[in-house]
């Protein structure tokens, strides 16, 4: 359990999610919230917004195949594995209809499923999220740096890798199909973001038809993580302005 100030404890739970064991945390009554975190993290980058939002709602923050405390059968995973998981994972839980918020790759998870299964959310927050762009060279060489530095250290490597389908985009970009997207949509983005600029997110919001576009200052690629407070009360204002 981890304990919360003055609300309900977050609890740490396991379900099977497309046949495999995953790890998530849960806090809260209300409306369900799925929150997914980015490809160099887990569950714990959300304890906070969890904290901040259980008074109103039901909060479902898992570990993606391959992450945290959730099953990893192998070390690299595509796309379409990352989503069917997610999807197995919402299907187990008492709810037709989900908020879905996704920080990078766990932002692109919650994209595809919108835009496949537009019944099944009904409000979408995409932060910093893959998709949109490309991923900028920095952001390359900084990931390429930090795999190598930890093999050449004999360092267990915490996150898994990606692989790409036959044909599949290398940054899994979906910019041409945002004009299908039915549901609300918050972006959130940093003003300097090193893996994915803000180019993408200002083209999003032209394209996507109900859309709201926030900019926190300053660098980074986590502003839910970096800004907390601030981001958790604009999370809590767009869910609430129904």
């Amino acid at each position: 359990m981890i304990e919360s100030p003055g609300d309900s404890a977050i609890q740490s739970l396991q379900l099977r999610a497309d046949g495999h064991q995953a790890h998530y945390l849960m806090a809260g009554s209300g409306p369900s919230v799925i929150l997914l975190h980015g490809g160099a993290s887990d569950s714990s980058d959300w304890v906070e917004t969890m904290h901040a939002l259980s008074h109103s709602y039901s909060l479902y923050a898992p570990d993606m195949l391959g992450y945290g405390l959730s099953e990893r059968p192998k070390s690299s995973y595509y796309l379409s594995e990352f989503i069917e998981f997610t999807l197995g994972f919402l299907q187990e839980l008492d709810s037709d209809s989900h908020i879905l918020v996704g920080h990078s790759l766990g932002g692109r998870v919650c994209l595809e499923i919108a835009l496949r299964y537009p019944e099944m959310v009904h409000r979408l927050v995409l932060v910093d999220t893959v998709g949109f762009g490309r991923l900028a060279r920095w952001g390359m060489y900084l990931s390429a740096f930090m795999h190598w530095f930890r093999k050449g250290l004999s360092l267990e490597q915490p996150y898994p890798r990606f692989l790409k389908a036959a044909g599949e985009d290398k940054d899994w970009r979906c910019i041409g199909r945002l004009p299908e997207l039915k549901v609300p949509t918050l972006v959130v983005w940093n003003q300097r973001d090193p893996y994915y600029p803000l180019a993408g997110a200002l083209r999003a919001k032209e394209l996507i038809p109900n859309v709201r576009l926030e900019i926190f200052p300053g660098y980074g690629h986590a502003p839910h993580v970096q800004r907390r407070g601030h981001f958790n009360s604009l999370l809590l204002d767009f869910l609430s302005n129904d």
